[in-house]
């Protein structure tokens, strides 16, 4: 048996289908099939048990599964290690961050760091959900967030202070905005344990949460556009000019982390990048916290 029988019996196993394996491994069902089969006859047992609900992993499915896992993760170190040992500031660098904040405050500091160190490319994650660098999803991440994973290692770059946000010269920048006729835009999965949404679900009645937005960009660009009112960092709000900001306090803050894996922190090329942007953050904290 080699390596990638072990990925196609996990791709199976995840996908619950032959088509979906297929599509996830880059191949077609056939070939699929034909492998499968191959495995099973080798093995002298079945795999899988067939349903009308899909493939189900039998109890020696479940341990090549099991090992399978074992051996990525392995893998994954393996390469986490390898590229931790780069000497010299060149190849591809991976970030994950926010829309908000890739808009807001990043995009020009990735843009001086590229004609910086000319030997590296940067692939820029924009995501709201949190990505697994210990999979190597990313190489660093800049996230705003409470507590960092015990896998992380990195730099805090300071709080980011919370405001409520309104069209300017429209009705809603003119109300209360804890008052009977605010209306609000909320927010959908994976942005419902932020600050924002607690602030939201504990102040305001569902009935007057009229949108829901699932990041932070288009929360501010919703409230910019006349939907509802928002709650976004004020490093957001504040740069937008169709904005402004009302008069109610957000109590919680979060802090903005500079993030990589440990095994990663050796690699040239994420030492410079973190250095760098480190550096230029640390000159916009006064308008993380909204001074």
């Amino acid at each position: 048996m080699n390596w990638d029988d072990f990925r196609l019996v996990r791709a199976i196993a995840e996908a619950k289908s032959l088509v979906g394996a297929a599509d996830s491994l880059g191949l077609n069902h056939s070939t699929v099939f034909r492998r499968l089969g191959q495995i099973e006859g080798d093995l002298g047992r079945s795999l899988f048990e067939r349903s009308r609900s899909g493939y189900a992993a039998t109890s020696a499915g479940e341990e090549m599964v099991a090992l399978a896992n074992r051996m990525s993760d392995g893998v994954l170190e393996f390469e986490r290690r390898l590229a931790g040992q780069d000497e010299r500031p060149r190849g591809e660098l991976r970030v994950t961050t926010t829309d908000s904040l890739y808009s807001s405050l990043l995009a020009p500091m990735i843009a001086d760091f590229l004609t910086a160190y000319p030997e590296i490319s940067v692939e820029i994650i924009v995501s709201n959900a949190a990505l697994n660098l210990s999979r190597r999803d990313a190489d660093v991440a800049i996230r705003a967030t409470a507590e960092p994973p015990d896998t992380l290692i990195g730099r805090k770059v300071g709080s980011m202070a919370w405001g409520v946000y309104a069209k300017a010269g429209s009705a809603f920048a003119k109300m209360d905005p804890l008052g009977p006729e605010a209306l609000y835009v909320g927010f959908a999965s994976p942005m419902e344990e932020l600050a924002a949404a607690q602030w939201i679900s504990q102040n305001v009645p569902p009935a007057r949460v009229v949108a829901r937005v699932n990041t932070m960009h288009i929360a501010a660009v919703s409230a910019a556009a006349g939907i509802g009112i928002a709650v976004v960092p004020r490093v957001v709000g504040d740069a937008m000019p169709d904005l402004v900001r009302l008069d109610v306090e957000i109590p919680t803050t979060s802090a903005l982390w500079l993030l990589t894996h440990a095994d990663l922190k050796g690699a040239a090329r994420v030492r410079a990048f973190m250095d760098h942007v480190w550096t230029q953050l640390s000159r916009e904290r006064a308008r993380l916290t909204g001074e």
